[in-house]
């Protein structure tokens, strides 16, 4: 499968840290929940669903039949969600918040620094682990599609109070208020355009996966597509 579901990309980076520095990483974590204005441009990069940095020590990772792993490093697990493609995506990142990505990997083992910005994409390029399989329950719609349409319930909502008090009058004026705050929220969400045959083929096997859950469900009298 592909790291891309519709207009979302999934990017997972697990990157190594010496033992010896993963308290240092562990007290920049802290430092950085405590002032959490450091990072205000995290937040203004509208594409981002959600970010997520885990950091997993060599004696945590879990047995799932593989048998007891015997590792020399902690790691760091990057997870996070978007929209738009993996360039943007580092580049608003590197734009946005440079030296909080610096403090993020700080302890991170050959971690380059954002800037240069090729060297850095060159770092979560050789670190990333591909999405073996990406669901998104809302593949044709970015965050911005989302939240459109939630606004646009809000304000369908407040009509059909206004509606309920049977005044025509006041029911077109409300109504025209609500399509002047609607105006920019009313495009219709839909694919991306394919960005490359990696894209296609994902979402070829997608449908394919599907319909045969879905059939298969449908055989038993029931199950989950």
């Amino acid at each position: 499968m592909s790291n891309i579901a519709g207009k979302a990309y999934a990017m997972n980076v697990l990157t190594p840290m010496r033992p010896s520095r993963t308290w240092l990483q562990v007290l920049i974590f802290m430092a950085g929940r405590a002032m959490p204005s450091q990072f205000a441009g995290l937040l203004g990069l509208k594409l981002i669903h959600f970010a997520r940095w885990v950091m997993i020590r060599r004696d945590q990772w879990p047995d799932l039949g593989q048998g007891k792993q015997t590792l020399t490093n902690d790691y760091m697990l990057f997870l996070s969600n978007f929209n738009g493609t993996w360039d943007q995506y580092i580049d608003a990142f590197a734009d946005g918040i440079p030296g909080g990505l610096d403090l993020f990997w700080y302890a991170s083992t050959k971690y380059p620094h954002s800037i240069p910005i090729s060297v850095f994409k060159d770092y979560i390029g050789a670190n990333q682990i591909q999405t073996n399989y990406y669901y998104n329950a809302t593949p044709g719609s970015a965050q911005r599609d989302i939240k459109a349409a939630l606004r646009v319930r809000r304000e369908m909502l407040g009509l059909g109070t206004v509606h309920a008090q049977g005044d025509p009058a006041v029911f077109a004026a409300s109504y025209r208020a609500a399509f002047a705050r609607l105006i920019n929220s009313l495009a219709a969400p839909g694919f991306a355009p394919i960005a490359s045959v990696a894209t296609r083929s994902a979402d070829t096997a997608r449908r394919s996966f599907i319909a045969t859950r879905v059939a298969a469900g449908g055989k038993a009298g029931g199950g989950h597509a």
